[in-house]
């Protein structure tokens, strides 16, 4: 378990309807990567992906909001604009009950 809080952009709308398309969370984790040398992508160490509950999320280190507030305002309007839903958090991986 992670003790810094994580921001967390659930593959839902605010309805609980299924976002699409289905790889937006890759399309958004690659739009904030990087390419090094051989022209290997390279994530932000501060945005993943995970899935939760099988829906698909991306998890942002809040630690970003500090460190890259125009990159974190970046994802938090995409979850905005897209009316998804957003979760903040101190725990993850988040307790599920399986």
């Amino acid at each position: 378990m992670s003790t810094s809080e994580k921001v967390i952009i659930r593959g839902l709308t605010q309805d609980g309807g299924k976002f699409r398309p289905s790889d937006w969370a890759e399309r958004l984790c690659g739009a904030v990567a990087s390419y090094g040398p051989g022209r290997r992508i390279i994530f932000h160490p501060n945005v993943r992906l995970a899935s939760i509950d099988g829906v698909k999320c991306v998890v942002i280190d809040a630690v970003l909001e500090q460190n890259d507030e125009m990159l974190f305002d970046f994802l938090i309007e995409f979850a905005d604009d897209n009316n998804l839903q957003v979760d903040r958090t101190d725990q993850f991986p988040l307790n599920e009950d399986t």
